[in-house]
């Protein structure tokens, strides 16, 4: 005998339910010839369709070993294992899975559109593996405009279109009355007739009598493997092989997309959503990219207008102990040296506090920082009007005040000009001279 088509060797399949190992085929070794028409009979959650999925390279062993014409299935790699599935199996469902948006030829050919087939064969082929099916005349109808047997018939040609030799059916009939169901296992029968291995998986008896070969299974293990009394059993030739598939390229991308675009006008209130929802996501994603760009450009101009050479050395309170050692705050008479360090361009002392400023029936909390004549130098700061203090202001302990912009608005408001108004700090009045943006004003 010819080695087998499809063989499975001590096949387990265990899955993860809540963290428990859920073990659904245990120990299952199964050989199936080329030509044969098998039908797998279990209940419910026998692992019937477990093992019908690797069988069609839908899923993969946990372990033991599965071989198609020989070749060991682990050991392909992704895009082998899909071309070896789309030449070798045809796949027909129970709830038969076509397109809502594609008429009966359309969904026939959809898997001739990853075998990069041209569109003009293609649909010639669907069109003709419908009319041997009996849908000569619905080759133009929608899945909603057929019924149950007829889509079955529609998921056949489909099966069929790109010539595998093996038809993997799943509960094929159970979606069908039984007339239904009777057409659609004589299609089967006549296309095992012609060569092709057909493998059923099935929970009806009526159905499995169909095959030619009955594998039984219960509680993820084969209990009974037997040929069943229906002539011969099961014819050794096979269909042509398929031709070779031109490698999917721009050709393919274009029936993908045409396909897509088909099926977004098809539902175009789910496809208006959907876009809706991606316009704001991508509007969310915009806005916060602008407002973190502009905190951060805010945050840049701060520093650039600081300066990145100056530094800030901040005096401790008095009598304040580190490590054993008294610190002592910094005294004017200490500033000549620190100019005097190497490095140093130039010095000047701050001190600030919070103090109630008023103007008239106006008054604000605001910080008050008293200083010397080189601070606007050091902070790039300029006056935007009037003049900063200068050494002979200093010396003299003038009563003179330079005020932020914002504080100068908030104090003067309608544009009224505050250079040369009295203001008090505290009880203390103060002539302003000059008004400038220190940012943190």
């Amino acid at each position: 005998m010819s080695s087998p088509l499809l063989e499975l060797k001590a096949v387990s399949r265990t899955y993860t339910s809540g963290g428990e190992p859920l073990t659904v085929l245990r120990e299952v070794s199964l050989a199936i010839q080329s030509g044969e028409f098998v039908a797998i009979m279990g209940a419910s959650g026998s692992g019937k369709s477990t093992l019908m999925n690797i069988i069609g390279c839908l899923d993969q062993p946990s372990s033991g070993t599965y071989c198609i014409r020989g070749a060991e299935v682990a050991s392909l790699n992704g895009d082998t294992l899909a071309a070896l599935r789309r030449n070798t199996f045809g796949f027909i469902f129970q709830r038969y899975n076509l397109m809502s948006d594609l008429n009966a030829v359309e969904n026939a050919e959809v898997p001739a559109v990853y075998c990069g087939m041209a569109k003009t064969q293609r649909a010639a082929h669907a069109s003709d593996l419908l009319v041997e099916l009996g849908l000569g005349d619905r080759l133009e109808h929608y899945p909603g405009q057929l019924s149950g047997g007829q889509q079955q018939r529609v998921s056949i040609a489909r099966a069929l279109m790109n010539g595998g030799p093996v038809i993997l059916a799943d509960e094929p009939t159970g979606a069908l009355d039984s007339q239904g169901g009777k057409e659609v296992m004589a299609i089967l029968e006549k296309l095992h007739g012609q060569g092709h291995t057909i493998i059923v998986v099935t929970h009806d008896s009526d159905i499995a009598a169909y095959a030619h070969r009955l594998v039984r299974i219960a509680d993820g293990r084969i209990t009974s493997d037997e040929p069943q009394q229906k002539g011969e059993a099961g014819q050794q030739g096979q269909t042509g092989e398929t031709k070779k598939d031109g490698k999917p390229g721009v050709a393919v991308l274009g029936e993908s997309l045409k396909m897509a675009l088909r099926s977004l006008l098809h539902n175009r209130m789910r496809t208006a959503l959907t876009m809706l929802g991606i316009i704001i996501g991508v509007a969310s994603v915009v806005a916060l990219m602008a407002i973190g760009n502009g905190a951060k450009q805010d945050v840049v101009e701060r520093i650039q207008a600081m300066g990145t050479d100056l530094l800030t050395v901040m005096r401790g309170p008095p009598a304040v102990r580190a490590s054993a050692v008294i610190v002592t705050s910094f005294l004017p008479e200490d500033l000549p040296f620190i100019g005097s360090v190497l490095g140093v361009a130039m010095t000047v002392p701050e001190t600030s506090l919070s103090s109630l400023l008023r103007f008239g029936d106006l008054d604000l909390m605001v910080t008050v920082v008293g200083t010397g004549e080189d601070f606007p130098q050091v902070h790039d700061w300029p006056p935007q009007s009037g003049v900063f203090f200068s050494a002979e202001h200093v010396k003299r302990y003038a009563q003179v005040v330079v005020l932020g912009q914002t504080t100068a608005k908030n104090l003067f408001p309608n544009d009224t000009n505050p250079l040369g108004q009295y203001v008090l700090i505290g009880s203390a009045p103060f002539l302003v001279i000059g008004r400038a943006d220190f940012r943190w004003s």
